[in-house]
């Protein structure tokens, strides 16, 4: 990995960047658990092959917000760049926030895919990179580490920069698998997913059925029980208090106020029946939406098999 600390490197690094197709990028943050959290590193990568992190980019901004933001308008910015992290709104919260664009989140691209072609225990980038992936076992111990102190080390410089590794990874990982979870419907077989449907369908009524009354139980249980937490289950609670008044109430106060309720509703068929003609003394925006259903039936022996 580089690890740049002066200006004019960083500067440089950054001109650079900007006239890459794709980025895989990562931060490292001061103080992240205190109200005073602030950008310590920037990790980024334009080489996806490389698997040791050589070709890593440690830009150190501690206390640095004009190189934070020439980073942030040089590439955050840059619609052209595609900029890949994993958790990526964590990250945006120091980069750009919702101005940045063009950005992938691994994260949400792995929650995207089916659980049976992704049967994982949880999306953190270390599972995904050890069972997507099949690094080894991956040392997180860093994670919670001190990134204000400064000289980092060497154990440090080396996680961050990996990082981007396991990130650029799962990234062409989950996009080959993101091919199977949608192909071009223009040819798919169609009789070959409903014969998968028709061989799976039972055991998933049965097992989903079985899921569902296990969890009725368990709740019902742990209520008389008075256990709120064991093996995985965790039992709680929750009240919500709903507030709801009359449109013609409200609208008569408003009348009163300096207050502006611009918001559209929707006219049900019944309400179109009661307002009859008044319909065509109200600025109506129509929009017709087609919605398809696919209803299960009884197999068709001919069609399927």
């Amino acid at each position: 990995m580089t690890y740049l600390t002066t200006v004019a490197d960083i500067q440089e690094i950054i001109a650079d960047y900007s006239q890459a197709k794709t980025l895989w990028v990562d931060t490292e943050v001061a103080d992240y658990d205190t109200k005073q959290a602030r950008l310590s590193l920037i990790q980024v990568s334009d080489n996806s092959t490389n698997l040791t992190g050589d070709h890593v980019s440690i830009l150190d901004v501690l206390d640095r917000p004009e190189l934070i933001d020439e980073f942030i308008n040089g590439i955050m910015f840059n619609p052209h760049i595609e900029k890949v992290f994993h958790n990526a709104k964590y990250d945006l919260q120091f980069l750009g926030k919702r101005k940045a664009e063009n950005i992938t989140c691994t994260l949400e691209m792995a929650q995207g895919i089916p659980y049976y072609l992704v049967s994982l225990p949880n999306f953190q980038l270390k599972t995904l990179a050890e069972q997507l992936c099949y690094f080894p076992t991956i040392d997180k111990s860093e994670q919670g580490g001190n990134w204000k102190q400064r000289p980092l080390t060497e154990k440090q410089l080396n996680y961050v920069a990996m990082d981007v590794v396991y990130t650029a990874q799962v990234h062409h990982r989950l996009l080959q698998i993101s091919q199977q979870v949608n192909p071009n419907p223009e040819i798919e077989d169609i009789n070959a997913l409903m014969r998968r449907y028709r061989e799976i369908e039972n055991d998933w009524k049965c097992l989903d059925s079985e899921v569902n009354h296990i969890k009725d139980r368990l709740k019902a249980a742990m209520q008389v029980q008075n256990i709120n937490e064991g093996s995985g289950f965790k039992l709680s609670t929750q009240t919500r208090n709903t507030k709801k008044v009359a449109f013609q109430e409200l609208a008569k106060l408003t009348q009163h106020l300096d207050l502006e309720l611009d918001l559209p509703i929707t006219l049900t068929k019944s309400l179109q029946a009661e307002l009859g003609n008044l319909l065509n003394q109200l600025p109506i925006e129509e929009k017709e939406n087609t919605i398809y259903q696919l209803r299960v039936t009884k197999p068709d022996e001919d069609i399927l098999f």
